[in-house]
């Protein structure tokens, strides 16, 4: 039996959060026209919100984020979720600590990705946020779970909260979902910054040692705690 969505205007605070972020992604140059998107676990329920597909940024609104159940069907809204709500599904699936995550093709990052290249831990923001490289998953097409199958995969044993998907874009995790935006602005800056070292000779690498040391204290001491 086929059932029709509704809009029961349910989870309307994190709806209107999430629609707020996007934003972000606007403010900081990360996304093109309707591409890209912010997803939020809904605490306590087997269930997300995230951003509908093709709906325009200036014309976001809780009504353009959907309600979807962990297996990726919308259970709450009447517009057809982002195309990659099935990866996005899988990722909260098997990644119980992720709260949000987010979707970008921003420009610097992108080209990384397109030439199946980690982004290698030159910088100590890099270590901060990061932990080490950013690293790339594999090519995978977009409808099915297939990208969030290599999101799990390529961040297991990664310290990073982003991952570059070879021939795609960035995609990362968060404790929540402004944190996945915060490591998505994060990517692309670091994208950039490396890049631009790239044309002057080769970036000097930072030991792992020191890596380990300012991952710890940014995670750990940095900010108001």
């Amino acid at each position: 039996m086929t059932v029709t969505p509704t809009e029961r205007k349910t989870h309307r605070e994190l709806r209107e959060h999430v629609a707020a972020l996007h934003s972000e992604l606007t403010r900081y140059g990360l996304v093109t026209w309707t591409a890209g998107n912010v997803s939020a676990r809904v605490p306590g329920e087997e269930l997300f919100v995230i951003k509908c597909s093709g709906v325009s940024y200036d014309e976001l609104t809780w009504e353009g984020i959907a309600v979807c159940d962990l297996q990726g069907s919308v259970v709450d809204g009447v517009m057809a979720p982002s195309s990659d709500t099935d990866a996005h599904a899988y990722v909260y699936r098997n990644m119980p600590e992720v709260g949000g995550q987010v979707h970008t093709h921003s420009p610097y990052a992108a080209a990384w990705a397109a030439r199946g290249e980690q982004i290698p831990c030159v910088l100590t923001a890099m270590a901060d946020e990061f932990g080490g490289p950013i690293p790339v998953g594999p090519f995978a097409l977009i409808g099915d779970d297939s990208i969030g199958q290599g999101i799990v995969a390529t961040l297991e044993d990664s310290r990073s909260p982003a991952v570059l998907m070879q021939n795609h874009g960035v995609f990362t995790i968060g404790r929540d979902a402004k944190a996945a935006v915060k490591a998505a602005v994060m990517t692309e800056d670091v994208a950039r910054t490396v890049h631009l070292s790239r044309q002057l000779g080769e970036p000097i690498p930072i030991a792992q040692a020191d890596i380990d040391a300012l991952h710890a204290r940014y995670q750990n001491v940095y900010g108001q705690r």
